[in-house]
């Protein structure tokens, strides 16, 4: 036995498990996330990189190139995180207005009836239903059971140790257009990787910030990405839909890069730093100074007129997502975990209220820190990454049920000093010696006096006035 092998036993269960990475090419950005789980069954991140997306619209691969090349950027950052990873294969996700999904039923007879029904014969339905019919252009993604059925019996969550001539299940289909496909696997095997699996972004998500709470509650998860925004539904612990809504952060800030007349970076920055996606909750006398281009004067915007362009857009895809809960019958009573939002678009201020109020339904934020081990940096429990995150529990799905082979890695990689939470008294000089951040030289707001304010500091202005001429009499 080598001494690296020596090393993974003596450190317990966790080092004998496969690193997974995931890799969520998106709209705005490319994240790489590399993961194992620990004894305890948490996730501990090995590795992280990001890199900015410039060949990606939509959640669709436009730009091969460019999308090669950023890949690449966010490799690298991953691999500066921790020298030690030996990155090879990796989880992708997939997204972009041209997923569908579908409803199908699959039977089979069995031929040893007396025996337990086995993994194998699922394993054989489920395969069966790749056979169904889709329109050409079409590839089938995934596909995923529901409920299965025994002979006479329904609704059985797993089948395997039931006896019985006849089984069946309701299957959940995942459709994307073929070249769609080819453009991310071509993308990922240029950049250097094999891809594991394509998983549904929504899916990947959900298995981030959800519960089993959640599940048996009933939850629809809105994932708000860059260029879409993404749903999967839950409801009795299975999944009854998945929608890609054509909408995301970039069409907010390209709203407000043609409604206000400003450059797509400072449309971007001031929905950062001071949208709202209420703008009733937008102070009326509140503005935001913009310098102005080659010499032109300032602009004076509007945080109020700034919250109702957000509030426009974030509406539309609330109306979606409640158009999408009526088509599958699940209206208010049902869905007793409400909705969660994720995604790096959920961050927007006032965002759970607006949801609340479109939808009907209870809302929250789901941040990727339920199934991640403690001590990290605060980073990687955000929104953004939840897909990331969603894709290396996939992978760990498929380890922990035999679905794929993995190079199982003996060697020990820690958690490295970069990625863990510093003590406190680590970080005081660092936040003190922290630089402003450039958006907020870029960008500033400032509150325009009311008349009375106004007249207040005219009158005492006129006093000044008067007590200096006094002064200046005696």
């Amino acid at each position: 036995m080598s001494n690296e092998q020596n090393t993974a036993n003596e450190s317990g269960v966790a080092n004998t498990n496969p690193v997974i990475v995931g890799l969520d090419i998106g709209t705005t950005k490319i994240a790489a996330i590399a993961g194992r789980k620990n004894e305890y069954g948490k996730l501990e991140i090995l590795g992280f990189g990001r890199a900015n997306s410039n060949g990606v619209q939509h959640g669709m691969v436009l730009n091969i190139d460019q999308t090669i090349k950023a890949i690449q950027t966010a490799l690298e950052n991953c691999y500066a995180s921790n020298p030690n990873l030996v990155l090879s294969e990796v989880y992708v996700g997939i997204a972009g207005h041209h997923i569908k999904s579908l409803q199908t039923r699959g039977d089979i007879v069995r031929q040893t009836t007396e025996e337990e029904i086995r993994q194998e014969e699922i394993d054989r339905l489920i395969a069966d239903q790749y056979r169904t019919y889709i329109p050409a252009g079409d590839q089938i993604i995934d596909v995923i059971p529901q409920e299965f059925t025994v002979d006479n019996f329904q609704n059985i969550p797993n089948p395997i140790g039931y006896s019985g001539v006849k089984v069946g299940a309701n299957f959940h289909i995942i459709t994307g257009d073929k070249n769609a496909i080819r453009n991310i696997n071509r993308s990922v095997e240029k950049a250097g990787l094999k891809t594991q699996d394509l998983v549904l972004q929504p899916l990947a998500s959900a298995a981030a910030v959800m519960c089993d709470q959640d599940l048996e509650a009933g939850v629809a998860i809105v994932d708000i990405g860059g260029g879409t925004t993404d749903l999967a539904v839950f409801y009795e612990g299975i999944l009854k839909h998945t929608a890609v809504i054509p909408f995301g952060g970039e069409n907010i800030t390209n709203d407000i890069k043609n409604g206000l007349g400003v450059l797509k970076t400072q449309a971007e920055q001031m929905k950062v730093q001071f949208g709202s996606a209420l703008a009733d909750e937008a102070k009326a006398n509140a503005f935001i100074t913009i310098p102005g281009l080659r010499g032109m004067q300032p602009k004076e915007i509007s945080v109020k007129n700034l919250a109702s362009i957000i509030q426009a857009r974030m509406s539309e895809i609330m109306d979606f997502v409640s158009y999408h809960l009526k088509q599958v019958g699940l209206d208010t009573r049902l869905l007793n975990g409400g909705v969660i939002l994720t995604g790096g678009g959920s961050q927007l201020k006032h965002l759970i209220q607006l949801t609340e109020y479109v939808t009907g339904l209870n809302a929250r934020i789901g941040y990727p820190n339920e199934h991640l081990a403690g001590g990290h940096i605060d980073e990687l429990a955000k929104p953004m990454y939840s897909t990331c995150i969603g894709l290396i529990l996939k992978g760990y799905n498929d380890f922990e049920n035999k679905n794929k082979r993995f190079d199982e890695q003996f060697r020990k990689v820690e958690v490295p000093r970069a990625l863990q939470q510093l003590p406190v008294d680590e970080t005081l000089d660092t936040v003190k010696e922290a630089p402003e951040e450039d958006m907020v030289k870029v960008v500033k707001v400032k509150e325009r006096k009311s008349l009375k304010g106004f007249m207040d500091s005219f009158k005492i202005g006129l006093i000044d006035l008067f007590k200096e001429e006094e002064d200046s009499k005696l």
